[in-house]
């Protein structure tokens, strides 16, 4: 026995030793924290968390050493939409598990089980600097059967892209569509689908203040299925917030009345128009999540949107992030162009930076492990050889929870596969 002792307290004293150590030193970092951006600057990472950061830091013996002199290093990047993980192909049979359909569950749709961190879409995404991603749900347009989508589509999910312990957050968001996407799912009102919200905030309502009839079996009669009324529960207690899809600025004056007639916490995703109502926005604190390369009056909820928006809810003080919907897995990397307008239409490069990284992690509620480089929260970080929003600019290296990824992905096996001119094989006989 005390032989067996003694072992157990070598093996404590000695655990710190075993600690895997990396500092990436010398580079330039944009912190996007309090330290700001720090010249010269030096990372410790320890068994994947931040352990220092700064200037004079030392580097501890025996660690792992990165030379990032000449460098730009900044947080990872949070892709705040889409469906990352959920599809391969969106136009090919096989299913696109994002897609909500049918009546039988709207709320209770939760994507966060069907994610899959082996999808040859992740490594195209994490080699170009995305860490983390929202995954969300969305309505499914109709089928052969008539199944279709809801205003209601189901529950969002924050993910990372490393290897491994991939799931961070479920029930991230509650998907709410609207406006005039929203009436498609509603009899081709938006009218009515303010009205299929409503009804199912106060079945949810009701539900809870009677929920012990049901356990003492006594039903009531409810649109909504128990499953879809228990994953409304979050969102009415102002737990879980409502991510919704609207842009015209008379849906924003009405979410934002809803907002606070039910006390709701609501994101909005798009927000064509939010610039028009930005003072409105920011001292209801409701954050936007904004496409700011879709900037033309493509319908008739779009026709004031405009260049420029995310500078004007910047001046406001309203919380946004940046994306483009368009883009919402294949190409989640093309935030950095999204930002990189931004810059251009008049942002400051720091908030823009601040909006595909901190932003999104403060909107979802993990900035307290995610979004920036500070001591003790995860490190998620970027190595550039020049300013990450220049459209030519790529990722030397990506760290995940401090794990360095493979700087590969299936388009630069091929890239390189096929450049083997002078390999004397067809390309299918190459090694790569």
């Amino acid at each position: 026995m005390n032989r067996l002792i003694t072992l157990i307290a070598t093996l404590i004293i000695a655990a710190p030793a075993l600690a895997e150590t990396t500092a990436i030193v010398g580079g330039t970092i944009h912190t996007v924290g309090p330290q700001g951006t720090i010249e010269n600057a030096t990372i410790v990472i320890v068994d994947g968390k931040i352990q220092a950061v700064g200037s004079g830091v030392r580097v501890p013996a025996g660690a792992s050493t990165v030379d990032a002199r000449g460098k730009i290093i900044t947080p990872g990047l949070f892709s705040p939409l889409g469906h990352l993980g959920l599809v391969e192909v969106g136009s090919s049979a096989g299913p696109v598990d994002s897609s909500q359909a049918g009546e039988q569950f709207t709320a209770g749709f939760d994507v966060a089980d069907a994610y899959n961190r082996r999808s040859a879409l992740i490594p195209i995404q994490r080699i170009e600097g995305v860490t983390r991603a929202a995954i969300t749900p969305s309505p499914g347009a109709p089928d052969a059967l008539g199944n279709m989508g809801h205003v209601l589509s189901g529950l969002a999910a924050i993910v990372n892209l490393g290897d491994s312990n991939v799931l961070d957050k479920r029930s991230a968001a509650m998907i709410v569509t609207l406006g005039e996407t929203g009436s498609h799912f509603a009899a081709g009102s938006r009218s009515n689908a303010w009205l299929v919200l409503r009804n199912a905030l106060d079945e949810a309502i009701d539900y809870r203040d009677h929920k012990g009839d049901f356990e003492r079996g006594m039903r009531r009669d409810y649109q909504h299925s128990i499953a879809d009324l228990e994953a409304l529960q979050g969102v009415v207690a102002g737990d879980i917030p409502m991510l919704v899809e609207v842009d015209r600025a008379s849906d924003i004056e009405v979410l934002i009345a809803l907002s606070n007639e039910y006390q709701l916490r609501a994101i909005i995703s798009g927000g064509a128009e939010a610039w028009m109502l930005a003072d409105e926005l920011a001292a209801a604190k409701i954050p936007v999540i904004l496409a700011v390369v879709e900037n033309l009056p493509g319908n008739f909820d779009r026709i004031n949107a405009r260049r420029g928006s995310a500078t004007i809810l910047a001046a406001a003080g309203v919380s946004f992030a940046l994306a483009d919907s368009s883009s919402l897995s294949h190409n989640a990397r093309n935030i950095t162009q999204s930002a990189g307008n931004a810059v251009a239409d008049g942002l400051d490069w720091d908030a823009a930076l601040r909006a595909i990284t901190l932003t999104p992690a403060e909107i979802y509620g993990v900035a307290d492990t995610v979004g920036s480089i500070e001591t003790g929260k995860a490190a998620d970080l970027v190595i550039w050889p020049a300013d990450p929003l220049e459209l030519t600019s790529y990722a030397d290296q990506v760290f995940i929870n401090g794990v360095a990824i493979p700087m590969q992905s299936r388009q630069t096996l091929l890239r390189d596969r096929y450049l083997q001119t002078d390999s004397g094989k067809p390309p299918a006989y190459r090694d790569r």
